[in-house]
């Protein structure tokens, strides 16, 4: 729930998760989210230290950094200008700050209710501070503040604190204001109301420590959080080795190897720590409804999660991967929609489709039951697919709902494609079939033959779209917009998307990409595509430099390995028999594309998901999500092991050789294995292993049966 950091402007640039590596720290918050884009959310709850005398605590504050901010695992450090140092820790429920200041200073540290994190993107997106209390206590203070909108466009939501300092403060006072203007500062020991407040604390002492706990229930609850999880006396080394401590065992630990190569090691384990950060864990802390089931929040979003994360939620942490499952139903069971996207307790934004059918889907074939309850789960995923949802009127975006469930439902139901009239007609009629795939799934599994019947033909819909004429570079067919009277949109580019954003056809990848995308549906579009060569061929046009005029980083293809659109394109060659192709092409991107450091990712985190798609090509597998298909890439290593319930074992005689990248022969559980996928009762049902001979050289190794397409 605390995700404790810097926040950061420079007037001009978005900081979504509070960093920027350039800009004046403005306060160090408790609530962000990470690697995501659109517009911040949180940076609430903040304290900020100053030095010299402080005549009006609404002005900024800001401060440069001297030297680069250190980061590691339960810690952090910014060092400022006046010589103060900031040093970072936390619980999951509570903060610890460290000050150190000047000898000769008069020193401060200041909390502002108000303070959010700011969006300079002109959309509407902007947070917005809607009032709050604050009190001053013996030992610290304590209140709650309001807020709303943010990139989900949430009504209000309340977050209440309670922090103490470990020493006396040599003055406290409290301040009340509207933008820079202060209208009083220390007349009263508490303040509320819809105009800006907080308090200034002084101190004599060079280090001044502060612990705070949160909770969206009560200050009592925040005050609680604080003393249970952060006791008194409790140091800052003491709270950094419990951190470490936590993540190794219940995280780290779930991918072991015996490599010794540092850069490998170092992807491994930053893209392993980036795919854990969210969503929180909120049980015992929802505000909105009083219920026995787990409480998950901060998903952004599962559009961007479902392909890659959630498969590897599933092996690597199933028992909270069983309680996101229950919490996304039980979100559906007290507000009426699954969410596809959701932040301080209300959902939003939906991009394209309603990804928590992919989600469920997956986690069903796969063998999740434990104490989730399906019939109710199938229940919120055909709601999803039959009712439409209330339209929030999004400025961007106006035509349909952008918060929850279908928006463009009317069409699909009606006519089975989706007409201009609706915003991200295209990319939304492709994932509206992807989602209504995963209905039939469960609903074949759960026994409901009619309603299993209806889904698959559903699944199908996206070939309505298909326009058999349209060429583009010597290929023909393509999706492409439709309307009313069946005709497609002529001339038409599947190059170009327009923006490729909310109020565009396609969202966020260009049709070209989106017309491989009937990943439930492969044998199909093969078939429209011109039969298996065509399609290889059309899958390497897409990965050939120079063909595009965008992606200019990525050498002018159309790929783009920072649309998630594109994630899973690399592996469908394995569907035409070419799984050698697969892995030419995953593994460039995987080592081009990413690495160390700043630029390690090709665009946004998103969440963790693009870290995970590395961690997929790492592993040397790649999951089909929705069915129990892994398709087979080649690992990096010579062992890995991946644990999170069963064990599987994966080796490679020649992995941890850079250009030994090609596989040779391989062994499924000590079985000879001609395919090039496997199965999730090969693997992980109960534990296995894979054993790859790589080589430099690609040969075709992979003769047996093709993976499977259920809708085909």
């Amino acid at each position: 729930m605390v995700k404790l950091g810097p926040d950061v402007q420079n007037g001009t640039q978005d900081a979504y998760s509070g960093y920027l590596p350039e800009g004046q720290i403005f306060g160090f918050s408790m609530m962000h989210e990470t690697g995501t884009g659109g517009a911040p959310k949180y940076g609430v709850v903040s304290q900020m230290p100053a030095v010299g005398a402080l005549e009006n605590p609404l002005v900024d504050l800001g401060l440069n950094r001297t030297v680069n901010d250190v980061a590691e695992v339960g810690y952090y450090r910014s060092e400022l200008e006046g010589g103060i140092t900031v040093e970072l820790s936390a619980s999951e429920r509570a903060a610890f700050y460290q000050y150190t200041f000047p000898e000769q200073s008069q020193k401060a540290v200041v909390v502002d209710v108000s303070h959010v994190l700011p969006s300079f993107r002109g959309f509407g997106w902007g947070q917005q501070y809607s009032g709050g209390t604050f009190r001053l206590t013996d030992h610290g203070y304590e209140g709650h503040g309001t807020y709303n909108n943010g990139w989900n466009l949430s009504p209000d939501w309340t977050i209440f604190f309670c922090g103490c300092f470990d020493q006396t403060a040599a003055s406290k006072r409290t301040f009340t204001g509207n933008g820079t203007d202060l209208f009083s500062y220390g007349n009263s020991s508490s303040t509320h109301g819809s105009i800006r407040q907080g308090g200034v604390f002084t101190f004599d002492t060079t280090t001044v420590t502060s612990r705070v706990g949160i909770s969206f229930i009560s200050t009592t609850q925040a005050c609680s959080n604080v003393d249970s999880q952060i006791p008194t006396n409790t140091t800052l080394g003491t709270l950094v080795s419990r951190a470490k401590s936590r993540w190794t065992t219940e995280v780290f630990s779930k991918l072991t190897t015996t490599s010794t190569n540092t850069t490998a090691l170092t992807q491994l384990y930053t893209y392993l720590y980036g795919m854990h950060l969210i969503p929180s864990n909120r049980t015992g802390e929802n505000s909105r409804w009083a219920s026995a089931e787990p409480s998950y929040d901060d998903f952004f979003t599962l559009w961007d999660l479902f392909r890659c994360s959630t498969p590897l939620w599933q092996i690597l942490q199933p028992k909270p991967h069983e309680e996101i499952i229950r919490s996304l139903v039980d979100i559906w069971r007290h507000e009426g929609f699954l969410p596809d996207a959701r932040s301080s307790e209300f959902n939003g934004r939906t991009q394209g489709g309603s990804n928590a059918e992919n989600v469920l889907a997956d986690a069903y074939v796969k063998g999740v039951r434990g104490q989730v309850d399906w019939e109710a789960a199938f229940e919120a995923m055909r709601t999803d697919a039959e009712v439409v949802p209330a339209n929030n009127f999004d400025p961007i975006a106006p035509d349909s709902s952008t918060k929850e469930g279908r928006g463009a439902l009317p069409d699909w139901l009606r006519l089975g494609y989706i007409t201009p009239r609706f915003s991200r007609a295209v990319s939304r009629a492709v994932e509206y079939a992807g989602n209504d795939f995963g209905l039939y799934q469960v609903a074949a599994g759960l026994g409901r033959v009619e309603d299993a019947e209806r889904y698959l033909n559903r699944s199908r819909n996206w070939r309505n779209h298909w326009n058999p004429r349209q060429e583009s570079l010597g290929f023909t067919g393509f999706v492409a917009p439709r309307f009313e009277n069946g005709s497609f949109e002529e001339p038409y580019d599947p190059l170009q998307c327009g923006g490729c954003y909310w109020s565009d056809p396609l969202y966020q990848d260009v049709p070209w990409s989106y017309s491989l995308n009937a990943h439930h549906d492969v044998y199909h579009l093969i078939e429209l595509s011109g039969g298996p060569e065509t399609f290889v061929a059309r899958l390497e046009k897409f990965f050939e430099p120079g063909v595009f005029d965008g992606n200019e980083a990525f050498g002018n293809t159309i790929y783009n390995p920072g649309n998630q659109p594109a994630y899973s394109t690399p592996y469908l060659f394995n569907f035409a028999g070419r799984q050698d192709l697969s892995v030419k092409y995953s593994r460039y991107a995987a080592k081009n594309y990413f690495g160390t450091g700043a630029d390690g990712l090709p665009g946004n985190a998103d969440a963790g998901a693009m870290q995970t798609w590395a961690l997929w090509n790492m592993i040397g597998l790649y999951p089909v999500t929705g069915q129990t298909t892994f398709l087979i890439g080649s690992p990096w290593f010579e062992r890995l092991d991946l644990g999170g319930g069963k064990k599987l074992l994966i080796t490679s005689n020649g992995g941890d050789d850079e250009g030994s990248i090609y596989v040779q022969s391989l062994k499924v559980n000590g079985r000879s294995w001609d395919k090039a996928w496997v199965a999730w009762e090969d693997m992980f049902a109960n534990g296995g292993s894979l054993d790859f001979v790589l080589g430099r050289e690609a040969v075709r190794w992979a003769s047996g049966a093709l993976p499977p397409s259920p809708a085909s």
